[in-house]
């Protein structure tokens, strides 16, 4: 195999991978409160304590991946499209 085919199947296989991920699982962790739904603080003594709510996540702890939100915008603009 060239070199060229084997990056494009390793391209694929990535994809696919990712692709298989979005459906099982369209929601990741939020990148801001790291799942929490919640800033994490120190006190003066140095003890973690619940902060704010995040506003990113709306304090659900959940983000839609950026493969599912595509899929989605398509899904929706094909639906719209064939009415």
């Amino acid at each position: 195999m060239t070199p060229i085919a084997l990056a494009v199947a390793c391209l694929f296989v990535i994809t696919l991978g990712y692709g298989a991920m979005c459906a099982a699982a369209p929601f990741g962790p939020c990148r801001k409160c790291r799942g929490f739904g919640f800033e994490m603080k120190t006190d003066r003594k140095g003890q973690l304590k619940r902060g704010k709510n995040c506003h990113r996540c709306k304090a659900t702890g959940r983000r839609i991946r950026i493969g599912r939100w595509i899929f989605n915008r398509a899904q929706r603009l094909y639906r719209e499209g064939t009415r």
